[in-house]
């Protein structure tokens, strides 16, 4: 935190950071803004954040691929107390012996018996199994979830055996490349002749105008890269000036009293008015204002009045 910005009032703080008139379609780049994001991001950005956050459940592991596992149950599991969240998918990766991957790959019947009453919240013993049940079929032919999330522009013959199942993958999106990302991957992950109908509820989808909160938060530890060695940036497929900015209720209140959205409802189009107007911050690493919004959200409480 900086001394200009300790020396202010609440009051005098919005008026400097914010401009008096925006425009209509785009936030007016504020020099004034941007130190103030950036300095949040500093402050939170850094390694002891990872303890307290769902992001300390992949960094348990060092190969790619118990990363990924383990990232995306903690990305979907990353509803309500973070402490929580942290204790429940801690308890399914006792179950597999912390070792995801290796389990995924190798489990048999028998091994399965234990997941059949485990529980977080509404994400039941069918939905878990299902998971585990998709995750073995992908992974016999691909070696990285990351190929879920960079869609081909046209059919191949090359995608897994899984998505000739159902509908076909959605096209690229021409405007927002993680919009086609997540459609594609909403598509092969239910695309399977036994997907419960209940385990839908779990993937999030911008056919929804759902936004996607888990997924693109998933999408950022994945790719985002940098010195600070929070996010894993193990994805190299994915632009990092094309993820999409995480939006939960934290995020959403602080980036209203910022001005950064100005839509009234919350949905995939408000994630992507934030994004466009952290992307006039920082072209190339909008997401890392996530840092600082879901930083102020939480950790700070309410930052204005």
């Amino acid at each position: 935190m900086t001394g200009w910005e300790l020396s202010m009032s609440s009051s005098q703080l919005r008026s400097r950071i914010i401009p008096d008139r925006l425009q209509p379609e785009s936030m007016v780049i504020n020099a004034h803004l941007k130190e103030f994001l950036d300095e949040k991001v500093r402050f939170y950005n850094r390694p002891s954040f990872i303890e307290s956050d769902p992001i300390y459940i992949p960094h348990l592991f060092k190969r790619q691929q118990d990363i990924e596992i383990a990232g995306l149950f903690a990305a979907v599991f990353a509803w309500g107390q973070r402490k929580t969240i942290i204790k429940k998918c801690t308890e399914l990766l006792s179950l597999m012996d912390y070792a995801p991957y290796d389990f995924i790959r190798y489990h048999s019947g028998r091994d399965l018996s234990p997941f059949k009453t485990f529980r977080h919240r509404t994400f039941n013993a069918t939905d878990t199994l299902y998971f585990i049940h998709f995750l073995k079929r992908y992974y016999l032919e691909h070696n990285s979830l990351e190929h879920l999330f960079t869609p081909p522009t046209q059919p191949t013959e090359n995608l897994p055996a899984i998505r000739s199942q159902g509908n076909p993958v959605h096209s690229i999106s021409r405007q927002e490349p993680i919009e086609a990302a997540l459609l594609n991957f909403h598509t092969v992950f239910f695309n399977l002749p036994e997907v419960p109908d209940r385990t839908r509820k779990h993937i999030p989808t911008p056919a929804r105008k759902s936004t996607c909160k888990r997924l693109n938060m998933y999408l950022r530890w994945m790719v985002r890269a940098d010195r600070q060695g929070v996010d894993f940036g193990i994805w190299k497929k994915i632009k990092m000036k094309d993820l999409i900015c995480p939006v939960d209720i934290h995020v959403d209140r602080i980036a209203r009293q910022l001005s950064l959205i100005r839509r009234k409802q919350t949905d995939w189009t408000t994630a992507l008015e934030l994004t466009m107007n952290l992307r006039n911050l920082d072209p190339e690493d909008p997401v890392k204002y996530d840092y600082a919004l879901f930083g102020m959200g939480i950790l700070e409480g309410k930052l204005l009045p």
